[in-house]
Parts: C-alpha cells; sequence; structure tokens
C-alpha cells in the first residue's frame, strides 16, 4: 500500500472518529445521568422517603418483584414499598445503555439488587434486575423493571413464591 493511500486511510479514520466524539459522550453524560437518578432512588429508598423514591417512576411504572409478583401504577408500587417496614431495598446498576436514536430516549440498566433488614442491616434477599428507563421533560424516569430472586438468607427465606 502506498504512502499517499496509508494516510487517506489514516484521514478517513480519523474524520469518523471526531464525528463520533460528540455523540459518544452525549451518551456518557446521558448514562450518567440514569446511574445519578438511580443513586438518588437508593438514598431516597433508604430514608424512607416513598414520596421522593416514587418520583423516579413514571406513572404507569410495571414491576415483577423478584418473587414473581406483577406491580402496575406508581401508586401501587408505593404502597407495596410502604407495607413492607422491615426491609431497605438498594440496586447497583453493572452496566446502563442508552439508545442511539434521539427520537427514542430509552436507557436499559442491569445490575444487582439487596434487601436488607432496616433493623441490623443483614442481607434478607438478593438478585439481579433490569429496568428501562425514558426521558421525559429532561428527567430520566423508570418505566418498567424486573427484578429476579437468586439468594436469601433468614426472614428472607420465609417469603413466598408467587404461583403462575
Amino acid at each position: 500500500m502506498s504512502s499517499s493511500i496509508r494516510l487517506g486511510v489514516v484521514a478517513i479514520a480519523g474524520i469518523a472518529s471526531v464525528a463520533l466524539l460528540p455523540r459518544t459522550s452525549q451518551y456518557s453524560r446521558e448514562a450518567a445521568a440514569v446511574r445519578a437518578a438511580r443513586s438518588a432512588q437508593n438514598t431516597a429508598i433508604a430514608a424512607h422517603d416513598l414520596a421522593r423514591a416514587a418520583s423516579y417512576w413514571t406513572d404507569d411504572v410495571v414491576i415483577r418483584s423478584g418473587l414473581g409478583r406483577v406491580i402496575q401504577g406508581r401508586a401501587n408500587y408505593r404502597s407495596v414499598m410502604a407495607a413492607d417496614s422491615v426491609t431497605v431495598y438498594r440496586r447497583e446498576p453493572d452496566r446502563v445503555d442508552v439508545s442511539d436514536n434521539e427520537r427514542w430516549p430509552l436507557a436499559f440498566e442491569s445490575g444487582t439488587w439487596t434487601g436488607r433488614s432496616v433493623s441490623d442491616g443483614r442481607p434478607l434477599i438478593r438478585g439481579r434486575y433490569a429496568a428501562q428507563w425514558i426521558k421525559r421533560n429532561g428527567r430520566w424516569l423508570i418505566r418498567s423493571e424486573v427484578f429476579v430472586a437468586l439468594g436469601c438468607a433468614g426472614s428472607g427465606c420465609n417469603r413466598p413464591l408467587i404461583a403462575e
């Protein structure tokens, strides 16, 4: 390959990579915003501030709990969380992917979750989760979540599996 052809290939590759930088950094910023929203929601859940925790869900949020219960709607999800006064839940994202289509303000989050005893912080139940986020009015909100319980200890093992 001649040096002029190599130089042309390098120049095209350089231009292409520069053209991609603003989009990539935008998606990194959006992924960071989703992670920040998740962190803020975790803080609200730990403080048992359910109004603030619920502010990160869309009105029509749909949840599949760790043992299979389906919860539909922000008000229902909030009341389920309010009824559990012995467990505090935390989600830890491993990955956040943001749609590269500007017409689809969506993000996918996956990670691990734990339910710990409010009284002494012992882990009671744990598993993996996935969440769909949507950006509305400049804010990232959770539209759906799926939790799968994979382990338990103590009273966390006494919870019934939701039958099909």
